[in-house]
């Protein structure tokens, strides 16, 4: 059986250096390439303020003192959720980073890596996309688009939310359909029977070419750049 938990966190900053925090925990449970519905998440109160984090997840410092939970409280909780398993994150360095702060804090000497499936801990979605797609943008809005992935849910960020959204975007990903998309597009020329070929005599009707008017451009244009 193969178990896989896509996770998320929220903080009230970038860098732990600066005193940031964790503030909410999200999991979404995957078992055999299915997203069960059994979800984990968890909202953290610390004595430190969000600050301007607020615009970026909508979690108030007056909802987290109602809400919030210290890190020691469900620490177990969240062990006993993601044991054995193998880690779904996109950019693992920053969640992994802030995980295991916050277990220094509170006195546990381990890694949250630890806990994991020994033969492979975690999955990188954002390592994942650079390898496959180097020339593209790689956030996780990025990749929605570009698996197709509803996000319309995600008004602000949340690690719930963006958990939910990393599991379907990590099923596409790896479920081939792409890939074997592009390997039975060939680009090679392809010969063909030159006594197939119609002369077209020079003195024909001209064709009308009709051309695209700039909002016919401008679409075609953004098409791709998404």
């Amino acid at each position: 059986m193969e178990r896989l938990i896509a996770l998320d966190t929220e903080t009230t900053g970038l860098n732990i250096s600066d005193g940031h925090r964790i503030i909410e925990i999200g999991a979404v449970e995957i078992v055999n390439r299915e997203i069960t519905g059994n979800e984990f998440r968890k909202y953290i109160f610390s004595n430190k303020l969000v600050g301007e984090s607020l615009d970026v997840h909508g979690i108030s410092d007056v909802f987290l003192r109602k809400n919030g939970e210290e890190f020691k409280k469900i620490i177990h909780d969240f062990i006993s959720f993601i044991q054995d398993a193998t880690l779904v994150i996109h950019n693992a360095p920053f969640d992994l980073g802030f995980l295991n702060h916050e277990l220094k804090l509170i006195g546990i000497n381990q890694n949250i890596e630890s806990f994991c499936n020994k033969d492979k801990a975690v999955i990188d979605t954002l390592v994942l996309d650079r390898k496959e797609n180097p020339d593209n943008r790689h956030s996780l809005d990025a990749l929605c688009r570009r698996y197709q992935v509803d996000d319309s849910s995600r008004i602000k960020h949340g690690a719930l939310i963006d958990s939910r959204i990393l599991a379907e975007v990590y099923l596409k990903m790896t479920g081939g359909q792409f890939e074997a998309f592009q390997e039975t597009t060939s680009t090679k020329s392809e010969q063909c029977d030159p006594s197939l070929i119609k002369r077209v005599h020079e003195n024909r009707d001209k064709i009308k070419v009709i051309y695209a008017n700039k909002n016919e451009l401008e679409t075609h244009e953004n098409y791709f750049q998404n």
